[in-house]
């Protein structure tokens, strides 16, 4: 099934998305990656805000390119997924909808999703071109010390991505035509 989403989107939207559905996403979402992820999990333990609100959020694993003249961001491709799955449960709990990378996610990602409701979209690898071209605007909001991998606040217009893991914990790297190796 195909979906045409517009994000931020909450949890009962997060229902309608079996694994193996197709999404064209559109609206505002962010991007973090394991930096940025532990630096704003840093802030939880302070007790201070987060640089945007969570709930009902979706946040693209990437460090986008410098972009060239003219553009609105460089090659913006999904960067490993598993490398926030220290602090990817932590946020989910707190109202995170949606996240977007590429790879296995591990049983505590899958387990949050589950419990309160989320889904991991797979953006196309090796496509970071192409993704670049469905983001209309960007502005770094926090972390700007970190470079590529700071916080960015994105509108996306028709994104292309593939449900991976449903909020049901169905896996599409499990379920799906081609078995993938697990990592270890």
């Amino acid at each position: 099934m195909h979906h045409n989403i517009a994000a931020p989107f909450d949890r009962e939207t997060v229902k309608s998305f079996n694994a193996g559905d197709t999404v064209s996403l559109s609206g505002t979402i962010y991007t973090a990656r394991d930096a940025a992820h532990k630096k704003m999990i840093e802030l939880l333990k302070e007790n201070k805000p987060l640089p945007f609100d969570i709930k009902n959020q979706t946040i693209y694993y990437v460090g986008p390119c410098p972009s060239r003249e003219g553009e609105v961001i460089g090659s913006a491709g999904p960067t490993t997924s598993y490398r926030m799955d220290a602090y990817a449960p932590t946020l989910i709990e707190l109202g995170q909808t949606g996240m977007i990378g590429k790879g296995l996610r591990g049983e505590n990602v899958i387990s949050a999703m589950k419990q309160f409701g989320a889904v991991y979209f797979g953006a196309i690898g090796g496509a970071g071109a192409l993704m670049a071209e469905c983001i209309k605007s960007q502005e770094i909001i926090a972390f700007p010390e970190l470079g590529a991998e700071a916080v960015r606040r994105l509108e996306v217009e028709s994104l292309p991505l593939t449900v991976i893991i449903d909020c049901n914990g169905s896996n599409l790297y499990e379920t799906g035509k081609a078995k993938y190796r697990k990592i270890k």
